[in-house]
């Protein structure tokens, strides 16, 4: 038995049996976080503006808070950056997370209270563990280092007043010693915070190139830079080679579905598990607390009240939410939060759809704004990262990054789908490929199989454009988003950002 990890599972347990209370209790969960963030933020200028004081029961919240998002938000949040205090939340905020900007140039900056941060942000961190070590009696998770890959703080933005950065930042600079210490954090904080990404991923892989590392935590795509320079600097001929010992990898902000088969090529034999988790700039959601079961649960003691409205009702005029105990399975959901750090009904932009009930498990399916539907095929994120799988599964293939977007004949209106991939591992024939993805975005997306020219529609088959090694990657430095938690926008019917990466192809 490894007495250090035992020690730490002991320690953790508390929060297991706290997960445990989702299972019968997760509406009055819900009910009371809901009147502990109104109580608190009574006495804030939204929560005058907005009659918190008299508020008693949800349909008073819902009846009184407009659904909102970043625009409804901007003034309270640029007055909070200036130091005011009793803002959105009580006291002063000092920390605002930069948005990752998937669907969009504009920076968004998102407050992070101290009680946000360490009941939300830093509590998923600590569930991740908890619910690994829960499962795993075997682990030596203390015997050995965790990598966690963060993002920088934004000089650009920094002042005396706020301090700004990647939310992975934030995090980081705020881990408890205790949590630091026993499970061996790597990187330092000082060499986390190198201002030039190539300069600190370089430091990083120096760090760990010899390091017992027996988990990793991060996006995958510039987690995978990292590991790789690792091991050239090592001399190693896989991950597996330089790290025999890795238990998991928990992974967010992306679908880990393009990444995962060049993971588990690097680790074999061993067998690595993978955590999904849903930490976003607006807080800690999700957690995926049995590897065995694709869906996360829904973190519901983390200060964060949820409601959803129905994607079929999403955008319109007369569009109304339901708070967690109305939702059903198997329906497609525009989430909105309640925060500690004062957000109010906050529209993140993604859409999720419940698994199961009792406790409450999701997958994230796309985002709002980033799908294509310009034929009626309503393609999302979701279905295009499947398809993409399941057509490298079939031929050999392995991807590093992906965008799409259609290409319409301004005279018949008709059209196709581009695909502009990176891969790690080239398919034997491109031509071949792109027949087999187009079989399983049809499988996919029964929408795109209705409308395309082989069932008479105006759709003709996918075109697959080979990016060269780097493009996605200097796409990003071109925008200032190179590192942290940048990510490509996979999906846009607008071809803007489309034709930026086919020019830097050329």
């Amino acid at each position: 038995m490894d007495l250090l990890t035992s020690l730490a599972r002991g320690y953790f347990s508390y929060r297991v049996r706290a997960i445990k209370r989702y299972d019968a209790h997760s509406e009055q969960i819900q009910r009371d976080t809901l009147a502990f963030l109104v109580r608190k933020a009574a006495r804030t200028a939204w929560g005058r503006e907005h009659g918190y004081s008299s508020i008693k029961s949800y349909a008073d919240f819902s009846a009184r808070v407009p659904m909102g998002n970043f625009a409804s938000h901007k003034q309270y949040i640029s007055r909070m950056m200036e130091g005011e205090r009793d803002v959105l939340w009580k006291g002063r905020v000092k920390y605002f997370a930069t948005s990752s900007g998937t669907t969009s140039d504009r920076i968004k900056f998102i407050p992070v209270s101290r009680r946000g941060l360490h009941h939300c942000h830093l509590r998923g961190g600590r569930d991740v563990t908890a619910s690994y070590l829960a499962k795993h009696p075997e682990s030596k998770l203390a015997r050995g280092y965790s990598l966690i890959l963060s993002g920088n703080f934004n000089p650009r933005y920094t002042t005396k007043k706020a301090k700004v950065g990647d939310v992975s930042a934030i995090m980081t600079a705020s881990i408890p010693q205790f949590f630091r210490t026993t499970l061996h954090i790597v990187p330092p904080t000082r060499m986390a915070q190198i201002a030039d990404v190539n300069e600190k991923y370089d430091a990083i892989g120096d760090a760990i190139a010899h390091k017992r590392l027996v988990t990793f935590s991060g996006t995958p795509d510039w987690m995978l830079i990292v590991l790789k320079r690792a091991m050239e600097r090592a001399g190693a001929k896989s991950f597996g080679e330089l790290w025999p010992d890795m238990e998991f990898f928990a992974h967010g902000g992306m679908s880990i579905m393009p990444y995962k088969p060049i993971y588990e090529e690097m680790f074999a034999p061993r067998k690595l598990t993978f955590i999904e988790t849903y930490n976003a700039s607006e807080g800690f959601f999700g957690v995926q607390t049995d590897p065995d079961e694709q869906a996360m649960s829904l973190m519901m003691d983390y200060d964060v009240f949820f409601e959803f409205v129905p994607m079929s009702e999403y955008g319109k005029r007369d569009a109304h939410a339901v708070p967690l105990w109305e939702t059903a399975t198997g329906v497609d959901y525009a989430m909105l939060v309640s925060t500690s750090s004062g957000l109010w009904r906050y529209d993140i932009g993604d859409v999720v759809r419940f698994t199961r009930k009792a406790p409450y498990k999701f997958v994230i399916v796309g985002r709002t704004h980033q799908s294509i539907n310009i034929w009626g095929e309503d393609l999302s994120v979701q279905q295009a990262e499947k398809a993409l799988a399941d057509a490298c599964a079939a031929t050999g293939a392995t991807v590093l990054e992906f965008a799409v977007a259609p290409i319409v004949d301004a005279f018949s209106a008709a059209g196709h789908h581009q695909w502009l991939i990176e891969f790690d591992k080239k398919p034997e024939d491109m031509k071949q490929f792109e027949v087999v993805l187009e079989k399983f975005v049809c499988a996919a997306d029964h929408d795109y199989d209705h409308f395309n020219a082989e069932s008479g529609g105006i759709m003709y088959p996918l075109e697959v454009i080979e990016a060269r090694r780097g493009l996605f990657y200097d796409w990003l430095d071109s925008k200032g988003k190179y590192g942290g938690q940048h990510k490509v926008p996979r999906l846009s019917s607008n071809r803007t950002q489309f034709e930026e990466l086919l020019a830097l192809n050329k």
